[in-house]
């Protein structure tokens, strides 16, 4: 059997969300910090609002001054919040960056009896703001800020599933800087959680790409394999078990390629080359609804006449495939 062939890391040096950024970690438990950060005019302060990001027509974040949210009514920034508003993301050139939860229902208010929006504070917050979910706003911000809107947006998810101590279920307070649930009751800190997921180029003898269509999407829309690493297993198990369930194919060697974080609402994505022992294919009809083996020329005809539609260029999934398939994806003949 051939081997995987030794690659260097190519684009996975550079995916989209994973630029290196500076949380300050060591600020989160000092006392006071999150009040002294938004007393600083310096401090910038990203708005999350569920789970999307407001960017400027200038195609970057629209980081508000830390003067314009200083309104009490947006929830003290102490160090037991009740409810989770403020998050310490990090520094950015020496400035400090926050994040701000915006709850969910400060949109959700009807008009008043003659058709005006209401004039509170969460709602003057809101108007005249282009909101967008990390995915889109990736595709053209900074990487530097993609990568900030995906850690801003994935610590608000958490917050709002975990409210309650999972172990006794009663509330818990917010402490170190946003990054913390304690369970003042049982005694016991809460992180934020993140789900490892492996997701795989299988190639068989004859270099062909094994791409699979969920149930959930349209005709056309194909990927990569993927799915949850389980407890008790390692990455590299998880691949061959998620491959042979889905697809019926088994996988023999297995090569880490890159990771990407993916807050949708908290996966980490492990990415991974696999080489096919066996090629007949036999989709589960659960997650998968259609198989393919495709070579290098297949893919790059039924790209370019729009009958296959690949991952889109923020997913890992879609470096996982240009990097198989030795460069970009042709574009379509309908958006050329």
């Amino acid at each position: 059997m051939t081997d995987l062939p030794s690659v260097p890391p190519g684009p996975f040096a550079a995916l989209p969300l994973t630029t290196a950024l500076d949380r300050a970690a060591e600020r989160r438990t000092a006392p006071g910090e999150l009040a002294r950060a938004l007393a600083d005019d310096a401090t910038r302060v990203l708005l999350v609002h569920r789970a999307h990001v407001p960017v400027t027509g200038a195609a970057r974040l629209d980081l508000l001054p830390a003067a314009a949210v200083r309104d009490p009514a947006f929830g003290p920034p102490s160090d037991a919040q009740p409810v989770a508003r403020w998050i310490l993301l990090g520094e950015v050139e020496g400035a400090t960056v926050l994040a701000l939860v915006v709850p969910d229902a400060a949109d959700a208010t009807a008009p008043g009896i003659e058709g005006i929006a209401p004039q509170d504070v969460w709602s003057g917050l809101l108007r005249d703001r282009q909101w967008r979910t990390v995915r889109e706003a990736a595709v053209t911000v900074p990487d530097d800020e993609a990568a900030l809107a995906a850690e801003a947006t994935a610590v608000a998810q958490w917050h709002d599933r975990a409210p309650r101590c999972p172990h006794c279920g009663e509330p818990t307070v917010v402490t170190d800087g946003g990054w913390v649930r304690r369970c003042e009751a049982e005694g016991i800190a809460h992180f934020p959680r993140t789900d490892p997921a492996v997701i795989m180029a299988v190639v068989d003898e004859d270099d062909r790409l094994l791409l699979g269509r969920s149930a959930a999407w349209p005709e056309g829309r194909f990927s990569t394999l993927a799915g949850f690493v389980e407890p008790g297993e390692s990455a590299e198990q998880a691949v061959r078990r998620e491959v042979r369930e889905e697809s019926g194919v088994d996988v023999g060697e297995v090569a880490f390629r890159g990771s990407q974080p993916w807050p949708f609402p908290s996966s980490l994505m492990l990415g991974f080359r696999a080489r096919a022992r066996t090629t007949a294919l036999h989709p589960d009809g659960v997650e998968l609804a259609e198989l393919r083996w495709v070579t290098r020329d297949e893919l790059r005809d039924q790209v370019a006449r729009g009958a296959l539609l690949p991952p889109g260029r923020v997913s890992i999934a879609r470096a996982l495939i240009e990097e198989w398939f030795g460069g970009p994806l042709p574009t379509p003949a309908a958006e050329a």
